[in-house]
């Protein structure tokens, strides 16, 4: 068995308040292996957005990880970093696609000019390089060369998206984050989409952490799936037990939660 990408262990995250803390994340432990499609699912508010910041280190108060948390990547301790270490493992070990990531590009400047400032400032590249490098990511993500000159808002939503997806892949991260990658696209874009990272992720041999309210989804693109509920990973399986026989009361709730059109529920509660 080799080594995992990511373990994280014991993670307890609060939010700290005037009177009282809020618990975010409670004592969750998990591992993503090299080139594994690992999925976190939940409702909205479940954490699983904060344990994807705490990965790169993106949290700001009021959270605070609690001692006794343990974060490894690659073997290396994310929670022992300095700023300096942090900046040069930021994109390079671990890049994370935000909610809404199809609209975190900046409007006023071109495709071109938002890879340079990631291959300039974490690979010192020149325009020249970059200007290849980018062209090069963005027929990997389906995307002609010729869009490097647009602006965002001449992109599709699905185009912007790809785009992100690929300036995330542009220092060959080991572990790609996707917090709602999906977000606000229609279905035929967001298959598309996961499709191509699926690809990509065979090609360039990364792990993906993908995190979802859509449960659905996320049992056809992932290997392995964690259901959370209020800061606690109630359930890790691989995704066809999640789907046919969840163990825990609250998948099974999930399952019921989503509308059937046609036929009896299935073991997950999933309509046949």
């Amino acid at each position: 068995m080799s080594a995992p990408v990511l373990s994280i262990r014991n993670l307890s995250i609060d939010y700290i308040g005037a009177d009282t803390d809020f618990p975010a994340v409670r004592n969750v432990s998990f591992d993503i292996m090299p080139g594994e499609f690992f999925g976190l699912a939940g409702e909205s508010g479940c954490g699983k957005s904060t344990i994807a910041f705490a990965i790169s280190r993106l949290h700001r108060p009021p959270a605070l990880i609690r001692t006794g948390s343990q974060i490894l990547l690659d073997g290396r301790d994310v929670l022992a970093l300095d700023e300096a270490e942090l900046r040069r493992f930021r994109w390079r070990e671990v890049a994370m696609v935000f909610q809404s990531a199809m609209n975190s590009l900046n409007p006023v400047l071109t495709v071109e000019q938002q890879f340079f400032d990631v291959l300039k400032t974490h690979a010192g590249m020149s325009r020249t390089q970059a200007r290849a490098r980018a062209a090069e990511l963005l027929a990997m993500v389906d995307i002609s060369p010729d869009r490097l000159s647009s602006y965002p808002h001449q992109c599709s939503g699905g185009m912007r998206q790809r785009i992100v997806i690929a300036i995330c892949l542009a220092l060959n991260p080991k572990l790609l984050i996707m917090d709602e990658p999906t977000t606000a696209l229609d279905v035929v874009v967001q298959r598309e989409i996961l499709g191509r990272i699926d690809t990509l992720r065979q090609q360039l041999s990364f792990s993906v952490l993908f995190i979802t309210h859509d449960l659905a989804l996320m049992v056809q693109a992932c290997d392995r799936i964690g259901i959370m509920l209020e800061g606690e990973l109630v359930e890790v399986n691989d995704a066809q037990t999640i789907y046919q026989s969840p163990q825990h009361p609250y998948t099974r709730r999930l399952w019921a939660s989503l509308p059937r059109l046609t036929g009896a529920p299935m073991a997950g509660g999933a309509s046949a």
